[in-house]
């Protein structure tokens, strides 16, 4: 038996992660779930089953460690459970709710809820936030069901409960969820000073140009620090679209310029993006011209929206942020991007105080 604090210690000494007092502070949150879960059960014909133990809202900066603490808790589980990232796990559940409804359920959400029980003992959810109004109008249905069904939540956020969904819809109706997340999992922050994925891009390079070989190596390189080498796909929900990110880990999305600006995407996409992702490395930035204006003009509101919502850009190029648009309309106004990208590629410009 591997408890959480035995794991983080040896890949402490192994040299694999840095001790953090506030990281620390967390594993006893952590270990007392595993130990509750990998408890025998009580023998006896008429003994009930022991009550789940409460889950984990554990709440941060982003950065903190979060993530790397739900991939030691879930190694140690000796119960079936799955880690998934909490976008992709409600569009899993939508689309369930969909084709059930389509069959003519008409309240398919207790089916859904004992179909995803039934498959596991504990759901590690990966920042749990919700912008989508859907989601955020069944959520708290969902979740009774599937506590109520005995399922344990371990969950990470960059938001205090209170914070969710926040200036969203019909927030009243969402509510209820925020007191069933206080009720059913102990709420903790990760109150650490340091930003682990800000370190990792201390002083290196963030803007590569132009394309090639060696600038591919050197971004696989950096992909491969930020993300252990793991990737899974993100949907994102975008007034009824679905916006995939064929390559995404722990906040980092990776993807090719035409993927996000070459197709017909708006400002409501980039917006769901920035919200969902705290690295994005965009690949492939070619000159543009007024021979693909268009695909100027999604750039420059893609990295507006990056820009507010300060997340760390990496990107390879045909040329510099000055030289990329030099002719066609509106190269008065890429010279506002020009500069916040220059001003995205300073040292410690992502962080967030």
């Amino acid at each position: 038996m591997t408890t959480v604090p035995d794991l983080y210690r040896q890949r402490a000494e192994a040299g694999l992660l840095t001790p953090d007092a506030a990281q620390e502070d967390a594993l006893p949150e952590l270990e007392r779930i595993r130990a509750a879960l990998d408890s025998p059960p009580r023998r006896g014909l008429f003994r009930r089953a022991p009550e789940p133990p409460k889950g984990l809202y554990l709440w941060g900066g982003v950065g903190r460690g979060k993530s790397m603490l739900m991939d030691l808790f879930v190694e140690t589980l000796t119960v079936p459970a799955r880690r998934v990232h909490f976008h992709a796990f409600m569009q899993e559940i939508q689309s369930e709710i969909h084709r059930l409804r389509q069959q003519g359920r008409d309240d398919p959400i207790a089916p859904v809820a004992a179909s995803v029980a039934d498959s596991v003992r504990v759901l590690a959810f990966d920042e749990m936030q919700l912008t989508d109004i859907a989601d955020a109008m069944i959520v708290g249905r969902l979740f009774e069901q599937l506590f109520a069904r005995g399922c344990v939540v371990v969950t990470t956020s960059n938001r205090v409960p209170d914070d969710l969904y926040k200036d969203g819809l019909n927030r009243q109706l969402f509510l209820p969820f925020i007191d069933l997340i206080k009720e059913r999992l102990v709420v903790h922050q990760l109150a650490s000073d340091r930003d682990y994925r800000q370190d990792r891009l201390t002083g290196a390079q963030v803007y590569f140009t132009p394309d090639g070989p060696e600038t591919r190596r050197a971004i696989d390189a950096i992909w491969k620090d930020l993300t252990g080498g793991q990737e899974e796909a993100l949907t994102l929900t975008v007034k009824g679209r679905a916006l995939e990110l064929a390559r995404y880990h722990n906040g980092v999305a990776r993807t090719r310029f035409y993927d996000l600006c070459g197709r017909a995407l708006g400002p409501a996409d980039y917006l769901a993006l920035a919200d969902a992702v705290r690295v994005l490395i965009i690949e492939d930035i070619p000159r543009l011209s007024r021979r693909n204006f268009n695909e100027a003009r999604r750039f420059v509101t893609l990295v507006d929206a990056l820009y507010e919502a300060r997340v760390r850009l990496i990107a390879s190029a045909a040329d510099t942020p000055e030289s990329l648009y030099v002719e066609g309309p509106g190269t008065f106004e890429f010279e506002r991007t020009a500069s916040r990208l220059r001003e995205m590629m300073a040292e410690g410009w992502g962080e967030r105080t």
